[in-house]
């Protein structure tokens, strides 16, 4: 790719899978900056098209578009505390994968038909059966 090489909003939206509207809000929310050609047209350099590749991977991991902004803003304040919570999340969303798979290599094993009714099973649930499963409410009824 050559550093002087530009790209029409389209052929970006077109690069990445998305809708030339969302590149336009994006840039409505100061995450990109594109110049503009003599007729006004905006043309998305190599760093601009980096930058679209970042909000792209990190909305795909779960960032908010401010996470997202705190990220690129070298000069923000609290991007080590913004981002710290983040890996944090990762982490936790890393671990329910985890558990889900676990629990869904048992239910693949299990002979019973109906895996609610097997014991062991319930092990891959106890956490929310109890109520101390973060993010989950339990709510008990008299």
């Amino acid at each position: 790719m050559k550093s002087s090489e530009t790209w029409s909003v389209g052929e970006t939206a077109r690069r990445f899978g998305l809708e030339t509207h969302v590149l336009r809000y994006w840039e409505d929310e100061n995450l990109l900056r594109p110049v503009r050609d003599g007729a006004g047209r905006r043309r998305y350099g190599r760093d601009d098209v980096v930058r679209v590749g970042v909000i792209v991977r990190s909305k795909a991991a779960g960032m908010t578009l401010e996470q997202v902004r705190v990220m690129l803003d070298a000069g923000a304040a609290d991007r080590h505390r913004v981002l710290e919570a983040h890996i944090a999340d990762l982490d936790r969303r890393m671990a329910d994968m985890a558990a889900s798979r676990a629990m869904t290599e048992h239910a693949l094993q299990c002979r019973a038909h109906d895996i609610a009714t097997c014991p062991r099973f319930r092990e891959h649930v106890q956490d929310v059966l109890d109520g101390v499963r973060e993010g989950f409410v339990v709510t008990r009824t008299a």
